[in-house]
């Protein structure tokens, strides 16, 4: 059994649709659904989502000492 966690924007009929894996399609599905109101997404204010290569660049770092040798390993480290 697989958990799915997802937010789905009704159709204009009032209807949600489920995408389902490849491998699933052809498999009598159980579907337990607990129905919840979100806040809107940045989408739906008009913002751009975050989608796609480079979306995070500039938001993620390091710190320049990242690949050093850590304190705790040096007596493995001979």
């Amino acid at each position: 059994m697989s958990t799915i966690t997802a937010i789905f924007e009704p159709s204009a009929d009032g209807t949600l649709h489920l995408p389902l894996p490849a491998a699933w399609r052809t498999l009598p599905i159980r579907v337990k659904a607990e129905l919840e109101p979100v806040e809107p997404t940045a989408k739906q204010n008009g913002h751009e989502s975050l989608k796609g290569f480079g979306c995070l660049r500039g938001k993620i770092s390091m710190l320049a000492d990242f690949d050093e040798p850590l304190e705790d390993f040096k007596d493995y480290l001979g």
